[in-house]
């Protein structure tokens, strides 16, 4: 992203308007994958606050290899793997994100979409952790093979084996439960 390219100038702290400018942007997906690797709304908020605040400490340190977005990803994805080991106990919450459709559906038609899309992110859950971060990373951030490289600390092949595997995960998983693509 261009607009942020002078963040790799910057020798001290990035100022308030910069800071809340990257929260208002990055906020949100900082938030999902958060909670994503957590399972757990109020460690979201907590970690999602962090993740800019450890921004805001070391703005100085970005290097520009990747965008600003993958940056703020890794930080968050390492602050989820922090929190996750830590002695806090861990209670399992379901993702309730459903896509509306802007069409107008009866109410039996919703109401079967939202639970097959229930379905598919408990079958997601699920899923070992290496795998959940591959497809969200992919579904829901829609990043290239390489920016999900850089957040995930792996090789392209590596993402590449995980991304392939997980989805023939769920897709076998779907067809045992009976829920079709």
């Amino acid at each position: 992203m261009e607009e942020y390219e002078y963040l790799r100038t910057l020798t001290s702290d990035v100022n308030s308007f910069a800071l809340d400018q990257l929260m208002q942007d990055f906020g949100q997906d900082v938030w999902n994958f958060a909670y994503f690797l957590t399972r757990d709304r109020h460690a979201s908020d907590d970690i999602s606050q962090e993740v800019f605040l450890r921004a805001f400490r070391s703005v100085k340190d970005f290097r520009g290899e990747s965008t600003v977005k993958t940056w703020l990803l890794k930080i968050t994805r390492n602050l989820s793997f922090n929190h996750r080991n830590s002695a806090f106990l861990r209670r399992v919450t379901l993702f309730e994100w459903v896509r509306r459709s802007d069409t107008a559906t009866s109410a039996e038609h919703e109401f079967m979409d939202r639970e097959a899309a229930n379905e598919i992110w408990r079958i997601i859950l699920d899923l070992p952790l290496h795998y959940r971060e591959v497809l969200l990373l992919d579904l829901q951030h829609e990043m290239t093979i390489q920016e999900m490289a850089g957040v995930l600390g792996v090789s392209e092949g590596t993402v590449k084996s995980r991304l392939h595997r997980a989805r023939a995960k769920v897709s076998k998983k779907l067809q045992e439960v009976g829920v079709h693509e």
